[in-house]
């Protein structure tokens, strides 16, 4: 009897001596289980989605752009980054929630409700060059603000449809949307309006002018120099009370 035979038929199988095939066949016995298992749980494959690795790099208001460096003020300090060349630079582009796909590494800028719940007010899609970027999701309101206002950025993915309860990665359409991001230590669920803005971080060029809230991925040379070739200008979500 082939393994093929043994997985789909309904009966259990036995040898020509009327034994269970399985009691005398313990590896086969395995396999077959073993394969029952993976069948009845699609799910368990997405659960073991990866959020992508964090990549170094530094974001705030621009201080000075040269094209030759790059001085950003950020929490703790202005940061100076040595621009190399190429240089690229990036900026959002008009896109929308179908583009978020099974691969996608996203920026989800929200606001917390009273009842606890995330809710998107802006939708960043990275290109694959910059998947983990600002990586975690961290508080954006300054310190004794009323409003809880978050920016999370991570892996998103897509299972296959099943009944079981959403796991990491999960985008979910219907008459809302929900997107699960994940990042190194931890997730967000986070509710979609269908107005949410959505855009593409795509390369164009740039032109730099204090002020500009960047995104600058770096790398650190042996003796502590930071340089850069990708520049992302990011433009925040306007304000639901701006006219």
């Amino acid at each position: 009897m082939t393994l093929e035979k043994v997985l789909y038929t309904d009966k259990v199988p036995t040898t020509r001596s009327g034994k269970d095939i399985f009691m005398t066949q313990p590896l086969l016995r395995l396999v077959f289980v073993t394969l029952l298992a993976a069948q009845a749980t699609p799910s368990t494959v997405w659960a073991q989605v990866q959020a992508a690795p964090p990549i170094s790099g530094v974001i705030g208001k621009v201080q000075s752009f040269t094209g030759s460096s790059l001085e950003v003020q950020t929490p703790s300090g202005v940061v100076h980054v040595d621009v190399k060349q190429p240089l690229t630079t990036y900026q959002q582009i008009p896109s929308d929630l179908s583009h978020v796909t099974s691969a996608s590494y996203v920026g989800v800028a929200s606001t917390e409700q009273a009842d606890g719940k995330e809710v998107a007010k802006q939708i960043i899609i990275f290109p694959a060059e910059l998947s983990g970027a600002a990586e975690g999701s961290v508080l954006t309101d300054p310190p004794g603000a009323t409003t809880h206002s978050r920016m999370t950025n991570g892996s998103v993915s897509r299972p296959a449809v099943s009944h079981s309860r959403m796991t990491n990665g999960t985008v979910q359409k219907g008459g809302g949307t929900t997107l699960v991001v994940q990042y190194q230590d931890g997730s967000k669920t986070i509710s979609v309006p269908a107005n949410v803005p959505v855009t593409e971080v795509a390369p164009e060029h740039v032109t730099f002018a204090n002020g500009d809230l960047v995104y600058a991925a770096t790398e650190k040379l042996p003796h502590g120099t930071l340089v850069t070739d990708k520049i992302f200008l990011f433009i925040p979500a306007a304000s639901p009370n701006t006219k």
